[in-house]
């Protein structure tokens, strides 16, 4: 007679985690920093943009002046830029989105650090978060240029964290396989990645000295 017998699975390992969730993916240490880094710069810009919004909005309330420290000259003036119907496209002050955006940036890097895995779905809404900030930032560059006709410091310290981080987490996701791309894109974010945010931001420092090149060339 034969006897059966019932395998005890409690105390063996468990299966890979490639092989449990074959598209979990946790990202290197050097993007965990890279995300604490640009979230805490675009934190820290959202975070001194909101309260000299609120200055200025306390002062026009008292019939005063407030006048941000970042406003050094008319093309670099934040107070303008705040001032603007931009500032609040979605009915309050731009910085009190960035203050969430930003800080979720620095939660993934932070997990990251932890050596958290996340699935291919999280990671493809987080870079369709990023794609939305640098398209934002895209928009509210070409309004500070050419319709605002100023610069503030802090915003274009938000811009430049927020383009890199975009970057980076689009050449993970194409490395990693979350987004479909052919052989030569992945080779060349594997080895270039660095060249699409200092291109990207080459281009709007251009247009920068560009718009206003008798300013600073008088």
């Amino acid at each position: 007679m034969s006897r059966t017998t019932v395998k005890d699975v409690s105390t063996e390992p468990e299966s890979p985690r490639g092989t449990a969730e074959p598209s979990a993916a946790g990202g290197s240490r050097a993007l965990a920093l890279l995300l604490v880094i640009t979230g805490a710069a675009g934190l820290l810009a959202a975070w001194v943009i909101t309260i000299d919004k609120f200055k200025l909005l306390e002062a026009k309330a008292e019939g005063k002046t407030f006048t941000p420290g970042c406003s050094l000259n008319p093309v670099v003036s934040c107070g303008s830029v705040m001032e603007s119907d931009q500032a609040s496209v979605f009915g309050f002050p731009n910085p009190m989105l960035g203050l969430v955006a930003y800080g979720i940036v620095i939660c993934v890097g932070v997990s990251l650090l932890a050596r958290a895995r996340f699935p291919r779905w999280y990671w493809l809404a987080f870079n369709a978060g990023t794609l939305f900030g640098v398209s934002f930032c895209a928009w509210l560059m070409f309004q500070s240029l050419y319709r605002i006709n100023a610069l503030c410091l802090w915003c274009c310290l938000a811009w430049v964290a927020t383009i890199i981080m975009f970057w980076y987490v689009t050449s993970f996701n194409v490395r990693t396989g979350h987004l479909p791309a052919p052989g030569w894109l992945k080779s060349f974010f594997g080895e270039f990645t660095w060249v699409m945010p200092v291109l990207h931001i080459g281009i709007i420092g251009m247009l920068i000295l560009t718009r206003w090149w008798d300013f600073w060339t008088s």
